[in-house]
């Protein structure tokens, strides 16, 4: 017959599962934090010297090299940007608004989205830059 030792081994906590647990925290939190969304449009920016970071809370209205208005991902007229402009203000924290526009759009189409924003009631209107988007 053979004694058994009866010596009890010494616990030792195994932390594999709570670094998996860090990681998968990690990830989640950067997959569901909130990125500014711009739209997928081809668009030269003008270049400013004077120009400056905008806030990423700010409403964006794009405007393309062919001088179609998009909100939201959606085309928008000028005769309709206003009462669009209206609504996602109204809902906004942040009363500011971006236009973000190709370099070759006439400036009387900006100036003309640039005055729906402020008829909108926009307190604050920007158009975006070349050296503003840090490109």
């Amino acid at each position: 017959m053979r004694y058994r030792d009866n010596h009890e081994e010494e616990g030792q906590i195994d932390i594999s599962p709570l670094i998996d647990m860090v990681f998968i925290l990690l990830i989640f939190f950067m997959v569901t934090t909130t990125f500014v969304k711009d739209m997928k449009l081809e668009l030269d920016r003008p270049s400013a010297a004077s120009a400056s970071a905008a806030s990423t809370k700010s409403i964006r209205v794009f405007i393309d090299q062919y001088s179609d208005i998009y909100v939201d991902n959606m085309p928008v007229r000028i005769y309709s940007l206003q009462g669009k402009l209206r609504e996602m203000l109204r809902a906004s924290t942040d009363k500011s608004v971006l236009v973000v526009t190709d370099e070759t759009v006439a400036a009387k189409v900006v100036l003309e989205v640039v005055d729906q924003s402020r008829l909108a009631g926009a307190s604050d209107v920007g158009v975006a830059t070349e050296q503003e988007s840090g490109s």
